[in-house]
């Protein structure tokens, strides 16, 4: 199905060119810069116009044309040739979490891995928002906004004045750390927790803290999201259940409901805030990598924001293959293509800029998603979907501007199925390939140079889980069907690429599968922590119900503490770090040949 199709609406005034094009215009036109300075072009000359979103005016229609002046490439570091960590940052508990993960400790191993490892890269799980009440929403892949962040990874004892005015501060802390200790993550109690210890630092000091630089930064969508959290609160997580008065953000009920609850409002807004600044103090050295999600829930802060420009009863997914043979539904539902360009592609800039904030890099999720999307009517099945195509040169133009202007660097997640000319498009884009040694037929040494190699993702088995067998039995107890005979292929395929006898232990595998890896020509290559601490279940095992196995919830076997002193993630390091010594990316071969400053 074409975006183009016949019965779409007429193409909004919308033009993106690269920088330093010529482009002829007939009549007298004006460009009204983003920074309100108007110019006007000579003849065919507009090879001098900056990057950016301005208004491009006819003097004698009067018509107006947002003009979108974009770079050929994605941003990417001279001799960038990096290895790092990838981390599910909610399972890398410390000493100091509350049951999981939180920003302090990502400052805290991302400091650590540079410092003492060498590392230059740490890519973590999406830290998206997800619904302000319980339960929450495990997945980070399906977040209800991609432009605000999740509460639970605050630090409380980070926050201004907690100590000061918390009149239980000691019990408190002692309670949330008290939640290392269970065998799962339990998002429900952490969230209860951390959310009384907010409100109760709001409450004492909310008339001396001034949001205004916050607000005025983050805008109408700060107020907006900030009224969502209340409004879900009040009537429940999901926008479309919610009184007819309420579903439209626009509505007067809305700006009541806001004015009534102000004090609640800004204590969301205060949340964000607080968020933010822990955030960039984690982001500091510039090594932090986000993670993308494909999409929203449907019922969320995104969906409700931009609801005219998101499909209505439909969701995305993947068609049958032979590893799904019924197809996949995501339940996430897709931007509509003519609507997103009529909106001058302004949601999907908003959540490029949100996911860049702060990062070194971003990896998009399922980036053949700019391409086409499989789209599934809710209540049929993923064998009644179709492919709904996107204007893929003018999304990635708008990547390749937001990463030029954040000075972070693009991985693309290809993965599975890759209709022909994907990835050369996204190499001409400079976004980085994603290569996993599960599914490579290639050995490491034949990757290409723009890539990131890892040995594995967060749903696929850990190299542990695969060698002892252990991933069979959990997805046997998970109630799923093992796929022996895949496994097998798997063990098959590790064995060969780490060069080890059958009966070598997992410890030397999983070194020798990095040493392997490291031999990779890639710009970027990541070992996993799950992997380097010899955890046998993956983070996430799709088709699992939750009841039977907890997906996303399954803290690393050592807490932080112990990962900067265990012998076999120093052993896995040193693999890394040892095959990139004086090897470095080459500006000839990714056709990168202007100098750039950039913080590595």
């Amino acid at each position: 199905m074409d975006a183009r199709a016949s019965d779409a609406p007429p193409e909004p005034p919308l033009l993106i060119t690269a920088a330093g094009s010529r482009r002829k215009l007939p009549g007298r036109f004006e460009v009204e810069l983003e920074d309100r300075t108007r110019v006007q072009p000579s003849g065919n000359l507009w090879r001098d116009l900056p990057l950016g979103y301005h208004t491009l005016r006819n003097f004698d229609s009067g018509e107006e044309t947002r003009l979108i002046i974009a770079p050929k490439r994605c941003h990417l570091p001279e001799e960038l040739r990096a290895w790092g960590w990838t981390i599910q940052l909610y399972a890398l508990r410390s000493q100091s979490s509350w049951g999981m993960g939180d920003l302090e400790d990502l400052r805290r191993v991302s400091t650590w891995s540079a410092d003492v490892l060498g590392a230059r890269v740490i890519m973590t799980n999406p830290i998206g928002a997800c619904a302000p009440v319980t339960p929450q929403q495990p997945s980070p892949y399906l977040p209800s906004s991609r432009l605000f962040r999740n509460p639970l990874y605050l630090r409380i004892e980070e926050i201004p004045s907690a100590r000061a005015v918390l009149p239980d501060f000691d019990h408190l802390v002692a309670r949330g750390r008290a939640l290392n200790d269970r065998a799962t993550i339990d998002r429900d109690v952490i969230y209860t927790l951390k959310l009384q210890a907010l409100r109760e630092i709001w409450s004492r000091t909310n008339d001396q803290i001034d949001l205004s630089r916050y607000e005025q930064e983050q805008g109408e969508n700060l107020d907006l999201f900030a009224v969502f959290c209340v409004l879900a609160e009040e009537n429940g997580a999901n926008w479309r259940d919610w009184p007819a008065e309420y579903q439209d953000p626009s509505s007067p009920s809305v700006a009541k409901f806001a004015a009534d609850f102000q004090d609640r409002v800004r204590f969301h807004k205060w949340i964000q805030c607080l968020i933010d600044v822990q955030l960039a103090r984690a982001s500091a050295r510039g090594t932090i990598v986000q993670d993308l999600p494909i999409g929203v829930d449907a019922g969320g802060f995104d969906a409700w924001l931009w609801q005219d420009v998101f499909a209505k009863r439909i969701s995305v997914g993947a068609p049958p293959d032979p590893f799904s043979t019924k197809g996949q539904d995501w339940g996430l539902p897709p931007f509509v293509p003519h609507k997103l360009r009529a909106a001058a592609y302004d949601p999907f800039v908003q959540t490029l800029r949100s996911a860049m904030r702060y990062s070194g890099g971003l990896r998009i999720d399922h980036v053949m998603g700019l391409f086409r999307l499989f789209w599934i009517p809710v209540g049929a099945s993923a064998k009644q979907g179709a492919y709904v195509r996107y204007r893929a040169d003018e999304l990635l133009s708008i990547l390749a501007l937001e990463s030029v202007r954040a000075k972070a660097f693009v991985v693309g997640e290809d993965l599975g199925t890759v209709e022909p000319g994907v990835r050369e498009k996204l190499a001409d884009f400079r976004v980085l390939s994603y290569r996993v040694l599960w599914f490579e037929e290639k050995p490491p040494k034949q990757y290409p140079e723009l890539s990131l190699a890892s040995a594995s993702t967060h749903d696929l088995p850990t190299i542990a889980g695969v060698w002892s067998g252990a991933d069979l039995h959990d997805q046997a107890n998970a109630g799923l069907e093992p796929n022996g005979e895949g496994q097998e292929k798997n063990k098959k395929q590790l064995q060969k690429i780490a060069d080890v006898p059958e009966s070598s232990p997992v410890s030397e595998v999983i070194v020798k599968a990095h040493e392997a890896l490291a031999q990779a020509p890639s710009v970027v290559i990541l070992g996993s922590l799950d992997d380097a601490l010899g955890a046998e279940q993956r983070p996430n095992l799709p088709g699992a119900m939750n009841d039977k196995r907890p997906n996303w919830s399954i803290p690393l076997p050592k807490k932080l503490e112990e990962v900067e002193t265990d012998h076999l993630v120093a052993r896995v390091a040193h693999a890394l770090q040892e095959s990139l010594m004086n090897r470095a990316f080459s500006p000839k071969k990714s056709a990168h040949n202007k100098k750039r400053t950039h913080s590595w």
